[in-house]
């Protein structure tokens, strides 16, 4: 989601939490500031849960004898888990495709102060005496 125009849009960033009755939260900016750092911080911790979440489920589907309420325990964390994972796919797709359409920034001459090298001399080796 683009918050201003020009060359300096900013990008509303999903949080990978959200606020009172289950809303969406954002945060707007560059992404370099204290909130964008911490949400970076809440998925990686929510992507290692889920890893770690997976092993687990494996490891209980291929006990003998596993009873119903741990089935269930089980798909509510597997969801919520999932849930997670989807909104933190949601969040930087979205932040990808702003960095994708941002024009390249236009190279910049150099300015009349600044000395101008001249090009380094084209060796050619075939024609070494």
């Amino acid at each position: 989601m683009r918050v201003t125009g020009g060359s300096n849009a900013s990008v509303a960033r999903l949080l990978p939490w959200t606020g009172t009755g289950g809303k969406p939260c954002y945060v707007v900016g560059d992404g370099t500031g204290y909130v964008s750092r911490k949400a970076g911080e809440v998925e990686e911790i929510q992507l290692d849960m889920a890893y770690e979440l997976l092993g687990h489920a494996d490891g209980l589907l291929t006990e003998p004898g596993v009873t119903a309420p741990e089935l269930h325990f089980l798909a509510r964390r597997l969801t919520e888990s999932l849930e997670q994972v989807q909104r933190i796919a949601e969040s930087r797709g979205s932040r990808l495709e702003a960095a994708l359409a941002r024009p390249e920034p236009e190279p910049q001459p150099a300015s009349p102060s600044e000395p101008q090298l001249p090009p380094l001399p084209q060796s050619n080796s075939d024609t070494s005496p």
